[in-house]
């Protein structure tokens, strides 16, 4: 999970920054998703060290920025239809949307399949 959250921050970057491009450097709110990976790539790094705290903290990120993002995701009717007052962030909030609650979806199941695995499992894996 470290590494898929370093490259989850890493791709909110991107797209934080080229949305600010391409908005024609007009609205910092464009860089909401580049502040998001910029600070899951801090606890990416962080869980490459400490995996429990640095993925929990991430995925607490993930779910704040999920919940954030959740009324432009609504607009994507309006989007379709042509008559959405801010196209580009409709855009890019349901990317972050969806890559950060596909992110959470995999955090969650790695919690599981890791509090599944058993100690005794482990020592029998070494033997």
């Amino acid at each position: 999970m470290p590494r898929i959250t370093i490259v989850l921050g890493a791709v909110l970057i991107v797209a934080g920054v080229l949305a600010f491009l391409v908005s024609g450097l007009a609205s910092w709110t464009a860089l909401i998703p580049s502040i998001l990976g910029a600070i899951l790539l801090l606890c990416g790094l962080i869980a490459l060290r400490r995996v429990r705290i640095g993925v929990h903290a991430a995925l607490v990120v993930a779910l704040v920025g999920v919940a954030g993002t959740f009324m432009n995701v609504l607009q994507l009717g309006q989007l379709f239809a042509g008559i959405a007052e801010r196209p580009l962030a409709v855009i890019v909030s349901t990317l972050t949307f969806v890559l950060l609650l596909v992110y959470m979806v995999l955090g969650v199941r790695s919690f599981i399949v890791a509090r599944r695995w058993k100690p005794s499992e482990q020592t029998a894996l070494r033997d």
